[in-house]
């Protein structure tokens, strides 16, 4: 009996200092690292103007629909955007439905971004991305929007295309993915230059 007791009192003890450790002393040092070294990372990236309004997250998509704006990638998550229910379609490449769709989404791109009807389209204009909140199109996919939003908002393309360029982002530590443009940041940017009305 003697010799459970003395078990059972290291075994709480250690339990105690484990608690103790892993759920006081590491998180807080996780947090106080996170806070002092990468704090806009740590906090979500929030976009937050000049008055103190949070405008989004430089990690999640949001929908524009205004001609005035690009266009993010479609969004599958939950009703469309929601960070709450981030998933993407799950429909195979054999998927009649994910073909039915693509076919749609190309037509309705071509039509609002005026392309003839041959116009090569990027995939990650009508396919979703596997979280449905990816915040970059391709550089193809801002090159076509660019025309639609220069005309809606009276401006020369080559000013358009100098804010796709300044918006655009390398690949991941240089060789991972493929540069992207941050749809939220480049309609924030035209904003600033262009006001929306």
């Amino acid at each position: 009996m003697k010799a459970f007791l003395i078990e059972l009192k290291a075994s709480v003890l250690l339990t105690a200092v484990f608690v103790v450790l892993l759920c006081g002393a590491y998180p807080l040092a996780v947090w106080v690292g996170a806070q002092t070294l990468f704090p806009s990372k740590a906090n979500g990236s929030l976009i937050v103007e000049r008055d103190g309004t949070v405008r989004g997250s430089a990690l999640l998509a949001q929908n524009f629909s205004s001609e005035k704006y690009f266009q993010p990638r479609p969004s599958a998550a939950g009703t469309g955007y929601d960070a709450t229910s981030s998933s993407g379609t799950n429909l195979g490449p054999t998927s009649q439905k994910l073909a039915d769709s693509i076919k749609a989404a190309v037509a309705a791109y071509r039509t609002a971004n005026g392309l003839a009807s041959d116009t090569s389209v990027p995939a990650d204009a009508v396919t979703s991305s596997g979280s449905g909140l990816d915040p970059h199109i391709s550089i193809a996919n801002a090159e076509l929007q660019a025309p639609r939003v220069a005309k809606a908002r009276g401006l020369p393309l080559e000013t358009v295309r100098t804010l796709i360029a300044r918006h655009t982002e390398d690949r991941d530590l240089g060789v991972l993915g493929e540069p992207g443009v941050n749809v939220l940041l480049l309609n924030l940017a035209l904003d600033h230059f262009s006001p929306a009305r």
